[in-house]
């Protein structure tokens, strides 16, 4: 009895022992099973509508250019060697630096106002609808508004005539400073934003502790504030750099042609000229560019990674 007993106790001992084992291995294996369902969509979406139209792009890079456009073969690096023909580099280096002064202005006009709203009480949601009012009309429609008001025949031009500061109509259309102004305009509540959330989380403990130490209010700003807004610097500098850095509508617009920057480029390789390898090559070192800005700003905040 006591063996048979004994064998017993050993049989449930063991069945327990391995419940235990075989308990958790299921659940695992439940949760793996949900995870991959339901991730299943966004996987198929990724690379249905990015990875394979990025191989396509990628093949037509390594392709020639047909005689009358489209692609054909063999396979050749040539469109990635034109890239470094000087005059490629100088659209490059000119996409650069617009985008890179479009984001600095964003950033000093931005953060004050984004300061502004974070303290203002009752009035904040009045101010982010404000922000955000530009949203409600077509870019393109505001576009064209900006021109309208900066061509020789336009407002502004009309009332320093009709004031008599100058004689003769000022040249604020078609040049450099109009892309970088419709820029600014375009994509400065891409900054605004990301600043605000940050600075509204803000404790106003912070500066009332800087000015009992002897700080003015410029020096708070600055050792208190400045630092505690740098991840939403970061997300903003990143949201407006990289639109800016690829825009081709605000420059063909406002620049009129004359100030070229790498997404007229592309465009106009797969429209005009029909190089679509060349376009493709193009695109391709667009997307490494943002891949580094990413890499690089990511770096300095790890709330981006």
């Amino acid at each position: 009895m006591k063996s048979a007993f004994s064998e017993t106790a050993t049989v449930q001992t063991k069945t327990q022992d391995e419940k235990r084992h075989v308990l958790p291995v299921s659940k695992a294996t439940v949760g793996l099973a949900l995870r991959t369902l339901f991730l299943s969509p966004a996987a198929f979406i990724m690379l249905s509508f990015f990875f394979v139209p990025l191989l396509i792009v990628f093949a037509y890079s390594l392709l020639s250019r047909g005689p009358y456009g489209g692609v054909m073969l063999p396979w050749t690096v040539e469109s990635y060697v034109r890239i470094f023909d000087p005059l490629y580099l100088v659209i490059l280096w000119r996409s650069v630096w617009i985008a890179a002064v479009s984001t600095a202005f964003c950033l000093i006009l931005a953060f004050p106002l984004a300061l502004y709203i974070a303290r203002a009480g009752s009035r904040k949601t009045l101010m982010l609808n404000l922000v955000m009012l530009p949203f409600w009309t077509s870019f393109l429609i505001r576009t064209y508004a900006w021109m309208f008001l900066l061509r020789d025949t336009g407002l502004i031009n009309t009332v320093l005539e009709a004031l008599h500061v100058i004689h003769d109509p000022l040249p604020l259309l078609f040049n450099t400073g109009a892309v970088i102004l419709g820029l600014i305009y375009g994509y400065l509540p891409f900054m605004v934003l990301p600043l605000y959330a940050t600075l509204e989380k803000l404790d106003p403990a912070l500066l009332d502790a800087a000015a009992d130490l002897g700080a003015s209010p410029a020096v708070a700003i600055w050792r208190v504030v400045v630092p505690i807004s740098r991840p939403g610097m970061i997300a903003g500098c990143l949201l407006v750099f990289i639109p800016c850095l690829g825009a081709y509508l605000t420059p063909d617009l406002m620049g009129g042609g004359k100030t070229v920057m790498i997404g007229n480029l592309v465009q106009n390789q797969f429209t005009t000229a029909r190089d679509w390898p060349f376009g493709a090559a193009i695109s391709l070192l667009l997307m490494a560019m943002v891949l580094l800005v990413m890499r690089a700003l990511g770096d300095r905040g790890e709330e981006l990674l």
